[in-house]
């Protein structure tokens, strides 16, 4: 018999953890070829991870609501014959280490937890009989050495499951309560280097923050977890980038008119619906193509130019929050097979089926704010990416119209493109040029295309 570690396979370009939402195996419970084990969910989406070998379930790593790092082992399983574990196990691993050996990053949490266990059955004696709450030993071990009364481990607010307090809990409790005493500190010192009180000179003080107010009737909604960490990943992303924005108005008649002609021959041959989405798509590409400084992310003071066009689609899903699956290799494919390819995503979007690498690997997002019934909006830039673009609603508008024989006005089909990009690498110039080149390529729609 050997073992096998299932990990937490990686999730995506900007992904580094994952929330266990469900563990769809149990102990003993034998598992086949890529089954899934158990279901995870990020900021952008929720899956299943399968398991990569046949054998029996012996040992579950995380709870559920347990917060794991990419790469971490989270399941044991137990496999049949002479093939060796493709990885070491913790038991294998008490040999001593050396000055010079590495730690895999992934062990470092149960290397926590076993010495933790160890320094508890050492270490000076705290009464947590006090309580009843339930505590690991790294908690425990954590509170001694910080000297963390149980009152106040008590009164921690906890993430993991049944509330309880994890390790990043206690430590943000430590951190918080440490800053405050270097300020009061800080401030007893300043005040002693001071012999003789002066007059301070009048400040103007900052207005104190307001806790808002919540009346009687008023409905308390917390934030859900995906809604948490898209909510940290737009603000890191406006505190990153130096947003800025170019619009321009489209003048789409030539596609809706085209788009109206074809839509009903195109789904009886394809069995596919042709929608606006792959037309806008196809026409995104043609212009990372040709301007591929768009098409880069930055790391640090250099620029790394991506080889791919891989497109994300902003999708909002039924619960109001949002996913972003990837057309990958968008330039290579033809209206017929972007079709295809949209179609399947955003369907697969709606139905929480989408599989961790149709969510990563990214290098420019378009988003349709006109499905909601917005002319144009102002979109925050999906990290590490540099731009991103968004659809206003097509609408019907009176417009001039120039012709060989004089100008004169007619109802055309409109819409608004929104480019927001990050002004530390990209400049007005480049933004401007590239959402005109999108521009151009809609307005210049064959109406005589085949497909």
């Amino acid at each position: 018999m050997s073992k096998f570690e299932l990990k937490l396979p990686q999730m995506g370009e900007s992904v580094a953890e994952a929330t266990l939402t469900t563990w769809l195996k149990e102990v003993g419970d034998t598992i086949e070829m890529d089954e899934a084990v158990f279901e995870i969910a990020t900021d952008k989406v929720d899956s299943e991870v399968p398991s990569e070998v046949e054998g029996v379930l012996v040992e579950k790593l995380f709870n559920v609501d347990d917060i794991v790092q990419i790469g971490q082992t989270v399941a044991i399983i137990e496999i049949s014959g002479e093939e060796e574990s493709r990885t070491v196990l913790e038991e294998e691993k008490t040999s001593v280490i050396s000055e010079e050996a590495i730690v895999e990053p992934e062990a470092i949490d149960e290397i926590e937890n076993a010495v933790a266990l160890a320094k508890e059955t050492v270490a000076t004696p705290q009464d947590f009989g006090d309580t009843d709450k339930f505590y690991s030993p790294l908690v425990k071990n954590i509170a001694k050495q910080e000297g963390i009364t149980v009152a106040e481990l008590d009164s921690i607010k906890g993430t993991g499951n049944e509330d309880r307090v994890t390790k990043n809990d206690i430590l943000a409790y430590v951190e918080n309560r440490t800053s405050a005493s270097k300020a009061t500190a800080a401030t007893e010192e300043k005040v002693a280097s001071v012999p003789t009180p002066q007059p301070a000179p009048q400040k103007v003080e900052k207005p104190k923050t307001t806790p808002t107010a919540i009346a009687n009737g008023d409905e308390v909604i917390p934030l859900s977890r995906m809604g948490k960490l898209i909510a940290h990943h737009m603000v890191s992303s406006v505190s990153t980038a130096a947003h800025v924005q170019s619009f321009i108005e489209v003048d789409v008649t030539n596609v809706v008119n085209w788009r109206n002609k074809m839509k009903d021959s195109f789904q009886k041959r394809e069995g596919e619906k042709l929608t606006f989405t792959p037309i806008f798509m196809e026409a995104v590409a043609k212009a990372l193509k040709s301007f591929p400084m768009i098409n880069v992310s930055v790391d640090g003071d250099t620029i790394i130019k991506k080889k791919n066009i891989n497109i994300g689609m902003a999708a909002a899903l039924p619960d109001g929050n949002l996913i972003v699956p990837v057309i990958k290799n968008a330039d290579q494919l033809n209206l017929v097979g972007m079709a295809k390819v949209v179609n399947d995503l955003a369907g697969r979007s709606r139905n929480n089926a989408l599989k961790p690498e149709e969510i990563q690997g990214g290098t420019y997002t378009v988003t349709n704010v006109g499905t909601f019934g917005s002319v144009f909006g102002t979109p925050i830039i999906n990290q590490p990416q540099v731009a991103i673009l968004a659809l206003g609603a097509i609408r019907k508008v009176p417009a001039v119209i120039e012709t060989k024989d004089g100008d004169f006005i007619g109802v055309r089909s409109k819409m608004f493109l929104s480019h927001s990009y990050d002004h530390r690498v990209v400049n007005g110039a480049l933004g401007g040029m590239f959402i005109k080149a999108v521009a151009d390529y809609l307005e210049a729609w064959d109406v005589n295309r085949e497909v």
